[in-house]
């Protein structure tokens, strides 16, 4: 991986964190439809999970800068 400064780290794990805040709601107001659209929520979860995986690997990374 790519040499990145912790704030680099810091402002790309806030900008994800705010994606991932923004997927959760569409999910949840996709799953309270009583028939929702299963395409939308197939890809609103596979967003949701590679959001996740992209705040571990950067928090990882953070980690690293602290040590």
């Amino acid at each position: 991986m790519s040499d990145y400064t912790l704030k680099e780290l810091e402002a790309a794990h806030k900008a994800i964190t705010s994606s991932y805040r923004k997927i959760n709601k569409v999910r949840e107001t996709l799953m309270s439809k009583p028939s929702p659209p299963k395409s939308q929520t197939t890809l609103a979860e596979r967003n949701q999970k590679a959001l996740m995986i992209a705040l571990n690997l950067i928090t990882r990374e953070m980690e690293k800068h602290c040590e």
